[in-house]
């Protein structure tokens, strides 16, 4: 008997933990909506996915300013590339790789024709 009332004691205790964590939750997402977290954490993840470097972080990466020219952000290209090709990481050495990429859009000038010598 005391068996059988223990057990519906356990049934009703985690019904109610289970409802009641279901309301918490629901309220914490209505919350979030009302407060812009989830649209940020949304647009976070979403530039997280992406990827994408910005220029501001290319320019860290490199150690260049704004003001540098194309020349020295080649020179520090040149410098950190060799330094990780020969005793760095992989990893390093692909991210100044992506930083000159990323620059690249904004020194070199667009060449639409396809000659080269344009």
């Amino acid at each position: 008997m005391a068996a059988k009332i223990l057990a519906n004691l356990i049934i009703m205790g985690s019904g109610i933990l289970l409802r009641g964590v279901a309301q918490a939750y629901r309220q914490a997402l209505q919350n979030a909506s009302k407060s812009g977290v989830a649209q940020e954490t949304l647009q976070n993840a979403v530039r997280r996915g992406s990827k994408v470097m910005t220029k501001q972080e290319a320019r860290q990466i490199l150690g260049v300013t704004e003001q540098s020219s194309w020349e020295e952000i080649a020179k520090k290209y040149d410098t950190l590339f060799e330094r990780n090709a020969t005793n760095g990481s992989f990893y390093l050495q692909s991210k100044v790789h992506r930083a000159k990429e990323c620059l690249e859009t904004v020194y070199q000038p667009k060449n639409h024709s396809g000659d080269p010598s344009v």
